[in-house]
């Protein structure tokens, strides 16, 4: 009898920034580390004689709880990714949902009827991610293996292997981050022990921060450009009642938010309510390796809401293809509260105004590899 333990990603960067994920590379956040380590703590005293991930980093990282401890070495397949959701791709849900509510309600409901333009389709994952199961229980006979892998690719496998069809997934559960199931192989025979168990996980990391973090059923926001003049009463009215929040004592430069090398989106809920503002700063172009935040305030009636981390993603998106590899942020003491929540720190740096620079890693780092 084989035995496969198929463990879901930790919280990765779309998970928390509202951002359609897919087959796009993505970070472990803060609390997706701390999931790791309570997953290690689990499986410290279960014998795994092999680990395979999906080739993504986030599924990588997740892996090391169990690799790492053992040296063993790690075997990427491609073939255990998630499903690639084509054209929707890096976008936020929340502009999913504005422009495409029909295919949206299908993703997470009528899976059969799903279809987005360069995606795959639900049998294309059920198909390859149910054949590497059966290859990997083939190559290790009698062993214990552990395979990480996604959401929807684990959702469509666990519920093949109970017997439904495609168009009864949407009835099936969606396992949390770091969620683990359990198979077991006898001979072509596959069938599943238990399911999205996240017993591991203590009340600690798993309660709702109210006012935090996005609502995992909340599709979010989307961002457009600020349109000028149209939408110049509004940028003033949220940028000065962020420079009040934020302690500040120098007048609003008008002419300054207004400049060619700032880059100012609205952040827009469907049916749009404009609830945030970020402005990214785009004139340090001698600062290659850091991207600057000038901006990044949600409306006061719309706080609580998990808002204001989906600006942060927008700046994640923007910088790292720009191959930046820090986010920074200069700031008086009053507004530094919400940056250190999601992974600022201190850089020991002061502006000559008396601000302080904040800053978060956002490059990919090399995992350690025994093979």
């Amino acid at each position: 009898m084989t035995k496969i333990y198929v463990i879901r990603h930790a919280e990765a960067e779309g998970n928390l920034y509202r951002i359609a994920q897919g087959q796009y590379d993505s970070l472990i956040t803060d609390r997706g580390y701390q999931q790791v380590a309570a997953l290690e703590k689990r499986f410290e005293n279960i014998h795994v004689d092999a680990v395979y991930s999906s080739d993504l980093y986030r599924t990588c990282v997740t892996a090391g709880a169990v690799y790492i401890p053992r040296r063993l070495p790690l075997r990427r397949r491609k073939d255990l990714r998630e499903i690639c959701v084509g054209n929707w791709e890096q976008k936020t849900w929340g502009e999913i949902v504005r422009t495409d509510p029909e295919q949206m309600a299908n993703f997470s409901l009528h899976l059969d009827r799903w279809q987005v333009e360069g995606a795959e389709t639900p049998e294309q994952v059920r198909d390859r991610v149910l054949a590497a199961v059966r290859e990997i229980a083939a190559e290790n006979d009698g062993k214990t293996v552990a395979v990480f892998s996604h959401g929807c690719a684990i959702r469509i496998l666990l519920a093949t292997l109970q017997g439904y069809a495609i168009s009864q997934v949407g009835e099936t559960p969606l396992g949390s981050n770091t969620a683990v199931s359990l198979l077991e192989a006898d001979g072509a025979e596959l069938r599943v022990v238990f399911r999205d168990d996240v017993s591991h996980l203590t009340e600690e990391i798993t309660r709702k921060r109210t006012g935090k973090r996005p609502r995992p059923l909340d599709p979010g926001l989307y961002f457009e450009p600020v349109r000028l003049p149209e939408q110049w009463d509004w940028l003033l009215k949220l940028a000065a009642e962020a420079w009040a929040d934020s302690g500040e004592s120098r007048l609003l430069n008008q002419e300054v938010m207004l400049g060619e090398n700032r880059l100012t989106l609205a952040g827009t809920l469907d049916g749009g309510t404009i609830v945030g503002l970020l402005q990214l700063d785009l004139e340090r172009e001698a600062d290659r390796k850091r991207g600057w935040i000038s901006l990044c305030y949600i409306a006061r009636d719309s706080r609580k809401q998990g808002y204001g981390v989906q600006l942060l993603g927008q700046a994640v998106q923007h910088f790292r293809p720009l191959g930046r590899e820090t986010l920074c942020v200069a700031l008086r003491p009053e507004a530094e509260r919400f940056f250190r929540e999601y992974g600022f720190h201190p850089t020991g740096e002061t502006m000559a105004d008396g601000r302080q620079v904040l800053e978060k890693d956002i490059a990919f780092h090399p995992l350690p590899d025994f093979s």
